[in-house]
């Protein structure tokens, strides 16, 4: 029987060998000055307290130096990207020469469709999911049209079944095997935006390349939520943005994943510049471009410092704690919690329409409110004047994230029991 008591969260909290890590964030306060409960990790995440040294360090070694930052501090401006590498790769599961820190999410994904959407005359179709980010959407559907296609025939959508939130598998691999040779390219989200979901990469990797399509994933709302094998589960290429589970600021430089057989053929048509030329001759200036032989080959211009600066104080944090597999352990241990309590002492008034099993997703639990009495909207209101930040998604979403760096059961155990006063 779940004990519902406060004692047994903070029972939960010293027994939890990451509970030290919330320490390392600012948190912040309600107008009384008290911490506030922060579950919107999925849309921003909280700022590590080392980040401003990280980032002044960059100041100061501009303020003294100039120009030669580039070249003589200890965190030199010209390879600082490098410095994210090898912990970015851990993250995504991936080597080294697979991962680039670069521009932004959009961005990276329309770099990659100029790669890996090369549509012929019997299979140019992209397939992404119904209630897709909208972004995404925008992205694919400018794709298609710029190959002089329509995107109301060639842009395919797995949907949900009528009265259904989530995406059933047998639909979508029925979907690539009965399309599949009409597809050119699957991209599909690591974890659904909206409900949550955590899709199965392998075996979607797995039907699509059986098919002869390409396969693509956008992690924002996987990377730092979920462990990722995307190496070995041969993906072809995945985007991220760092700033929701990865606590990197607002806008954010973003990751990009490109599998090495990709990554060392410099053969793939690309959108090119010079940041992505060959680091050996980059500086003679030539007029032939030479892409990198690695992720790095995408890169267009050289990146902004001072972000990649908050994005190491983040990923620095992520290795002390030991990588994805403790976070994940606490995060379904506490996400679980959360629900248990939920449907305990708010069940008659809330549904969870993300997925029960762990296995199918990540920290985040998506409210529908079942109340004559208040709509999930005026709720979502409620709940932020009571010190609750979490996030309204349309049409009738309020999504919560306990993260495993610096939320605590007594988090939980509290929104609930604001929720609970405010039903």
């Amino acid at each position: 029987m779940l004990n519902l008591s406060l004692e047994h969260a903070l029972s939960l909290d010293s027994a939890d060998p990451l509970r030290g890590f919330r320490d390392q964030f600012h948190i912040p306060k309600t107008a009384a000055g008290k911490d506030e409960i922060y579950f919107c990790g999925n849309s921003l995440g909280l700022q590590p307290k080392r980040t401003a040294d990280y980032v002044g360090e960059l100041l100061t070694d501009w303020q003294n130096l100039g120009v030669r930052g580039h070249f003589e501090p200890k965190h030199a401006w010209l390879p600082y990207h490098e410095f994210l590498t090898d912990p970015m790769a851990k993250l995504v599961g991936a080597q080294n020469n697979e991962v680039v820190t670069m521009n932004s999410l959009t961005a990276n994904l329309h770099l990659m469709m100029v790669s890996f959407y090369r549509p012929t005359a019997t299979r140019y179709k992209i397939l992404i999911e119904d209630h897709a980010f909208p972004s995404d959407t925008y992205a694919v559907a400018s794709q298609l049209k710029l190959h002089g296609h329509d995107p109301r025939e060639a842009m395919l959508t797995i949907k949900p079944r009528e009265g259904e939130e989530l995406i059933r598998a047998e639909d979508l691999y029925a979907l690539i095997e009965r399309e599949g040779e009409s597809i050119a390219l699957i991209l599909l989200p690591g974890v659904q935006y909206y409900t949550g979901q955590v899709m199965d990469f392998a075996e979607i990797t797995r039907l699509g390349h059986s098919k002869g399509c390409m396969v693509g994933f956008d992690l924002a709302h996987a990377v730092g939520n979920i462990e990722l094998k995307l190496h070995d589960w041969d993906v072809d290429f995945a985007c991220w943005c760092t700033y929701k589970y990865l606590n990197s600021g607002p806008g954010s430089v973003a990751g990009c994943f490109v599998h090495e057989r990709h990554a060392t053929n410099r053969d793939l048509p690309r959108f090119a510049g010079w940041w992505g030329h060959d680091k050996s001759t980059r500086f003679q200036m030539g007029p032939d471009f030479q892409a990198i032989p690695t992720a790095e080959g995408w890169q267009l211009s050289n990146p902004p410092v001072l972000s990649l600066a908050a994005i190491r104080a983040s990923l620095d944090v992520f290795t002390e704690a030991g990588g994805m597999r403790p976070l994940r352990e606490k995060a379904e241990k506490l996400t679980g919690y959360l629900e248990a309590l939920l449907k305990a002492e708010c069940g008659s008034h809330i549904a969870i329409i993300t997925p029960e099993s762990p296995a199918e997703r990540g920290c985040q639990l998506s409210l529908t409110v079942a109340s004559d009495q208040m709509s999930g909207k005026v709720l979502h209101e409620k709940m932020e004047a009571a010190g609750i930040t979490c996030d309204w998604r349309e049409p009738n979403v309020i999504r919560v994230a306990p993260t495993p760096l610096y939320n605590s059961y007594a988090d939980a155990w509290h929104f609930v029991d604001i929720l609970k006063g405010l039903l």
